[in-house]
């Protein structure tokens, strides 16, 4: 009986496989980048609503944004859904060398056309599930806008959207299976400094200007000297976004730089933040400009949750191995073939700490992982993800399936370009019913979600969401 719920969902999911792939891949061919997702979330509203989802759209002053909801009732389950695609990473499918689409700018480049989908898919085979068995309960996807450099979700927690949720489930596109627990995903500021001077001649009247420019580069070595001042584990990376022109014969009268201030807390980077803030108020004072400071994105540290972790790990073992044909094989070895030399380090050391010397040829030799790794290893790290925002206010597991060619490095041309094969369909439709039967799970074991916020209650150990957007910050296209 315990394997007949899983059975039922799986074929659920494969009568819809065809229909799933289909709206994947047109998501991929939208690739539409944070906060213009209007194609993508159209068409997952279009068809939710078409299944008997009720929509409730253009939420949190994020006009991609939406909720399509089936029941009534307690638990209630969010699934979460990305669409969002990457600047500057457009690619030919299939291709394995770099082959740009002309006209297009952006590339799915992190598998969020994968990722949304196949939560659309969990909720859609769970409705069905539930009206089956007449199952109470309610269950929702969220279609998040702005996952890259936005963080949408954590404008989406901070007006409320996720308050009444007993628990959340997601995953991510991956090069392998794995659970979720103990990745070092860091919290993370986006954050906007520019500077205000006056402009004049360079040569002929440099005394009458104050440059901007300068202040930048004054501001950048102070942040240069605070690193040595840091804790090990945080990370602060910057893009000078407007240098003042081009011509050196001019005093430029406003420059501008981006930074990513990341820390394995939330608090942590906000006390980064502030020292920074004074670092740029100092390079202000020492040239004769002014500053203006904008925050424009946070992302907090993920909460974990055993519980959750253990049902979807027991989940994603039923449905791991996937499964994949000579065919596939292949052709993730003609992409393994055209990875970096920097990704194919990355690659052992990652097989390093889950092989032993016995079997690491083995499986360096194997084109697709089609294994589950220990849910307690600790692999890879150092990104962010706005699945932590929602995290601090509802108890949320989330697990990696595998999509790509062993050693694709997301955010590549490798990784779009793999992205409408059968091995990414593949990995999406085993992660909707990884989600699915996690979700079932929940709504036929009620003890189970109070295991859960029990289990959540024990790792916050009385801290309250930190709440890091400010109440004036509004999603925005920068």
């Amino acid at each position: 009986m315990e394997n007949d719920f899983r059975k039922e969902i799986a074929e659920l999911i494969d009568k819809e496989k065809q229909t799933y792939t289909k709206l994947s891949d047109a998501i991929w061919e939208y690739a539409e980048p944070r906060f213009q997702e209007v194609e993508s979330s159209r068409d997952q509203q279009e068809y939710l609503s078409s299944r008997g989802f009720q929509i409730r759209a253009d939420l949190a002053g994020e006009q991609t944004a939406f909720i399509a909801e089936y029941g009534q009732g307690k638990p209630v389950l969010a699934f979460l859904g990305e669409f969002d695609a990457l600047s500057s990473l457009e690619q030919e499918a299939d291709k394995t060398e770099h082959c740009p689409i002309s006209g297009k700018t952006n590339g799915h480049g992190c598998g969020h056309h994968l990722l949304g989908t196949a939560a659309v898919a969990a909720a859609d085979a769970l409705k069905s599930y539930m009206e089956a068995h007449k199952l109470s309960g309610t269950i929702r996807y969220y279609g998040c806008p702005a996952e890259e450099n936005a963080g949408g979700k954590a404008y989406l927690v901070r007006d409320g959207f996720f308050d009444d949720c007993d628990a959340a489930i997601t995953w991510h596109p991956s090069t392998t299976n794995k659970t979720m627990t103990d990745e070092k995903f860091l919290a993370n500021f986006r954050v906007f400094f520019t500077f205000h001077g006056i402009s004049s001649h360079a040569a002929g009247a440099p005394e009458l200007g104050r440059s901007a420019l300068d202040a930048v580069e004054i501001m950048d070595i102070g942040v240069n000297y605070m690193r040595e001042h840091m804790i090990d584990e945080a990370r602060v990376h910057g893009a000078i976004t407007n240098p003042g022109g081009i011509a050196p014969n001019v005093i430029p009268a406003e420059a501008q730089i981006l930074y990513a201030i990341r820390a394995p807390k939330v608090t942590q980077v906000k006390k980064l933040y502030e020292r920074m803030c004074d670092i740029a108020k100092g390079a202000a004072l020492i040239t004769g400009t002014t500053v203006e400071i904008r925050q424009v994105a946070a992302y907090s540290n993920v909460i974990r949750n055993e519980t959750l972790e253990a049902i979807m790990d027991e989940n994603l073992r039923h449905f791991v191995p996937i499964g994949y044909t000579e065919e596939e094989l292949q052709y993730a070895k003609k992409f393994q073939e055209v990875i970096t030399e920097l990704d194919k380090e990355g690659l052992k050391d990652k097989v390093n700490l889950f092989a032993d010397k016995k079997h690491r040829k083995e499986i360096l030799e194997t084109p697709i992982f089609d294994f589950v790794l220990d849910k307690n290893l600790t692999i890879g790290g150092g990104g962010s993800t706005d699945v932590g925002d929602v995290s601090w206010v509802v108890p949320t597991g989330q697990v990696n399936v595998n999509c790509y060619a062993a050693g694709t490095a997301l955010h590549s041309w490798q990784a779009v370009a793999q992205g409408k094969a059968t091995i990414a369909h593949k990995g999406m439709v085993a992660a909707a019913k990884v989600m699915a039967c996690t979700g079932a799970e929940l709504l036929m074991k009620p003890e189970l979600v109070e295991h859960a916020k029990k289990d959540w209650e024990a790792e916050l150990d009385g801290e309250v969401y930190p709440n890091p957007l400010p109440k004036e910050v509004k999603p925005a296209i920068w």
